[in-house]
């Protein structure tokens, strides 16, 4: 019974999350529209942003996060196996070499932002 009611949460959270983003989006637009500005400020900033940046930044991040787990797992499986330390090891890698792969794809994200 517990599960549901987490999932329940859950889906009800991004349900809201989603519904309030899309509402007051709308209700913005509307208001714009009742005051007679022109509808193509709507289209420029989707052009602008694009949905390829969005793509090349969100594969980039998790192709570096995936490299990085990698990374963890061999750094991780070579201390414990020379150093015979205990298997604490290979989430405290996991976890180092991720965050390291995220903050290298946060630079990079910032330098193609700059282009």
């Amino acid at each position: 019974m517990e599960e549901v009611a987490v999932l329940a949460v859950i889906f009800g959270t991004f349900f809201g999350i989603f519904y309030l983003f899309f509402s007051t989006r709308n209700k913005e637009r509307l208001a714009l529209i009742e005051k007679g500005v022109d509808a193509k400020i709507f289209m420029q900033g989707e052009r602008r942003k694009g949905a390829s940046s969005f793509a090349k930044v969100f594969i980039l991040n998790i192709a570096l996060l995936l490299i990085g787990i990698g990374i963890g797992i061999a750094v991780g499986s070579i201390l414990y196996n020379t150093f015979e330390l205990q298997e604490e090891v290979f989430a405290a890698c996991i976890l180092i070499s991720a965050g390291s792969a995220l903050l290298v794809g946060f630079n990079l994200t910032k330098k193609m932002d700059k282009e």
